[in-house]
């Protein structure tokens, strides 16, 4: 499925709605930061063309839980150096985490 940056970074656009991300004061423009990972998603797909589909989901599925990792820890990080609690879900979670088997 062939899909153009453009195309991308309007879909990345459309899930913001929802989902708000909070660029803050970057010095950076939002849509530009957009194109840029858009166009960079658009190079690794064009590299993944010769993969299996089952590779490509596992590769695409890596991926993702890799970005949603790190965005959890950025926050965390976040929310520390503010002082700020973390939500009762991340605290359940992070409890969970605590717990020794």
């Amino acid at each position: 499925m062939p899909i153009k940056p453009e195309q991308l970074a309007a879909l990345m656009h459309e899930v913001e709605i929802d989902d708000p991300i909070d660029f803050a004061d970057l010095p950076f423009a939002e849509d530009e930061l957009r194109q840029l990972v858009a166009a960079h998603l658009c190079d690794m797909a064009a590299a993944m063309e010769n993969f299996s589909t089952e590779d490509r989901l596992l590769t695409l599925l890596a991926v993702s839980a890799k970005l949603v990792l790190e965005n959890l820890v950025l926050h965390l990080q976040l929310l520390r150096r503010h002082g700020l609690p973390v939500g009762d879900g991340v605290e359940a979670l992070l409890q969970r985490l605590r717990k020794p088997d």
